[in-house]
């Protein structure tokens, strides 16, 4: 059985996995991301091989016990390591191994990196192309099959949206910039003072700022939790989920619109839950939740399943 390093290159953290015979070992996770590489990516390269050595030395591995370090996401973009052209949508994990590109990059380590690429939905239609990079990975280590009538939904960053065709290819999606719309609005507003990121939601605030931002709009609702700060005295929780709902109201409704019989529902808690709890309220659809354990390593599994793909010899 081979033994691989998987990173995980997001738009705000990377995370790297080191998987020996089959199991992971070990990970390290680096806040730093495709945000932090706009302006060049030697600080990437420097975290990354800082990332490996240090998983190496504490689990006692050599480089030549590692057979190839695989990594898929933001790391593939232009603000990653090197950008691997995205693929054309409909794509399945054939399409994927079939696309992946092998290199070295010397000032980080020996050991051959396996790039995958994304997946682009192509057309002339502004409405319909989008583009995907990581989020194809987490889904192929999520399910076993992908199907029809589902809709996958991967908050975080940048959430996605993601439909299959019956021959369980991803056949297409959309793209939500939700996550990177909380970390601005919490970092870089006004509503700094008012709003601190909380790992759990109180369902009522969620539900009322959800509502308001139906009747009046998002930039009208985003104002009203530096209202509750000042004049309502709410707490911390309750201020967070009333934004919460603000925020996702519109990807939410986007949800509401699709002909589907079912919702998927993964990624990060802090999004996952209050998109659940929303789905669930406003739809008599199906909402199906996978748990944290299976969303923590979905990138890894999936990169590895992508790379191993076909192969009877691994």
């Amino acid at each position: 059985m081979s033994n691989y390093l998987a990173i995980d290159g997001g738009t705000t953290n990377t995370r790297i996995s080191l998987v020996k015979d089959g199991k992971i070992i070990g990970r390290v996770v680096k806040e730093i991301g495709a945000r932090k590489s706009i302006e060049g990516n030697m600080l990437l390269k420097s975290v990354i091989k800082e990332g490996i050595s240090q998983l190496l030395l504490d689990n006692h591995i050599q480089n030549g016990e590692i057979d190839r370090i695989l990594a898929s996401g933001m790391i593939t973009s232009e603000y990653g390591l090197m950008e691997i052209p995205h693929i054309i949508a409909p794509a399945g994990i054939s399409e994927f191994h079939s696309a992946m590109v092998e290199l070295v990059f010397p000032d980080i380590s020996e050991i051959p990196f396996v790039l995958g690429p994304g997946v682009r939905m192509d057309g002339r239609c502004f409405d319909t192309v989008d583009v995907m990079r990581g989020e194809e990975t987490e889904l192929f280590g999520l399910m076993d099959a992908l199907e029809p009538e589902k809709a996958y939904i991967l908050p975080g960053s940048h959430s996605k949206c993601i439909f299959a065709d019956v021959n369980g290819r991803i056949s297409y999606f959309f793209t939500s910039l939700t996550g990177e719309m909380f970390f601005a609005l919490m970092k870089d507003t006004i509503l700094k003072s008012a709003v601190a990121c909380e790992n759990q939601v109180d369902v009522d605030y969620l539900i009322k700022g959800y509502d308001f931002c139906e009747q009046w709009g998002l930039n009208r609702s985003l104002f009203k939790a530096r209202i509750l700060k000042n004049v309502f005295q709410c707490g911390p929780l309750e201020i967070y989920s009333f934004f919460s709902g603000a925020v996702l109201h519109d990807e939410v409704k986007s949800l509401l619109n699709l002909d589907v019989k079912e919702y998927v529902v993964a990624g990060k808690s802090q999004l996952r839950n209050p998109m659940e709890i929303l789905l669930k309220r406003c739809s008599d659809r199906e909402v199906t939740v996978l748990p944290d354990k299976l969303s923590d390593i979905a990138a890894t599994v999936g990169i590895i399943r992508i790379y191993e793909y076909g192969d009877e010899t691994i």
